[in-house]
């Protein structure tokens, strides 16, 4: 099935590694050009290096901090300048520490809050101005399974992630008759180096080893086992395509069955 993704161009938040690398690398694949944003500059450029020689295609890095007010007009500006616009934008970032509800104080609801919900609306914003000179311009915000189903122990993602859903919704809403997309991805369990990290640190906790600890996990899913990232990223590029060009305000769970509700 041809997406249609052939010279659009992308700009993907958080994508050094993990869940917006796989983006960007399938983005790629389809022949997108790619922007690719990431907080530590050294291994942004390692990530782009290496999408480059797998894929030929273009990438371009553009390191800064997502939490940091002034990055979005600066990464979308820089972005649209060296692709010559912006038709995608995916808004990626870290979630915010563990912790249960009486053990976190205000400063920390605070960093939370500008991770997980300000830096989607900062780089949205930003955005526009390209996204509306697109002949097929699609936002894809990536969240959590959490903001169906809570998780234990995370009640700054369970809490804070609803809102960027329902900032997701509502821009869908309001600009579809400008025709821009606005989707999210709500992923489950996925096997990207920042779960391993996560499961490593269980293992030294309980005395175990990472495989355990992963079999743990998945027990709960129903495919039990969690995802490959690729399998993540061929979910997100095909809301992101102009494939999925009457598809908008959806919150697509990709977590393998994790969650339990109907709806």
């Amino acid at each position: 099935m041809d997406l249609g993704l052939k010279d659009k161009r992308a700009l993907v938040l958080g994508a050094s590694r993990g869940l917006g690398y796989a983006v960007a690398h399938t983005l790629l694949r389809e022949g997108c050009a790619v922007a690719i944003n990431g907080r530590d500059a050294d291994r942004l450029q390692t990530a782009a290096d290496r999408l480059a020689a797998e894929t030929g295609g273009r990438v371009v890095p553009v390191p800064a901090d997502v939490t940091a007010p002034e990055a979005a007009p600066a990464v979308v500006s820089a972005a649209a300048d060296a692709l010559g616009g912006l038709d995608l934008l995916v808004t990626n970032a870290g979630g915010p520490p563990a912790g249960a509800f009486e053990s976190l104080d205000e400063a920390l609801w605070q960093k939370a809050t500008e991770l997980s919900f300000l830096s989607h609306v900062r780089f949205i914003r930003a955005a526009l101005p390209h996204l509306r000179r697109s002949e097929a311009p699609a936002v894809l915000t990536i969240t959590s399974y959490s903001v169906k189903q809570p998780i234990p122990n995370l009640v700054l993602s369970n809490s804070i992630r609803a809102a960027t859903v329902g900032l997701t919704k509502t821009l869908a809403l309001e600009l579809g008759g400008e025709g821009i997309r606005f989707n999210s991805i709500l992923p489950g369990w996925t096997k990207t180096e920042r779960v391993i990290e996560l499961m490593t640190a269980r293992a030294q906790a309980n005395g175990t080893d990472v495989e355990t600890e992963i079999a743990r996990q998945a027990s709960d899913i129903a495919l039990g086992r969690m995802a490959d990232p690729q399998e993540f990223a061929n979910a997100a590029v095909f809301l992101l395509s102009p494939a999925a060009s009457y598809i908008t305000g959806h919150m697509l769970t990709v977590d393998g069955g994790a969650y339990k509700g109907t709806l």
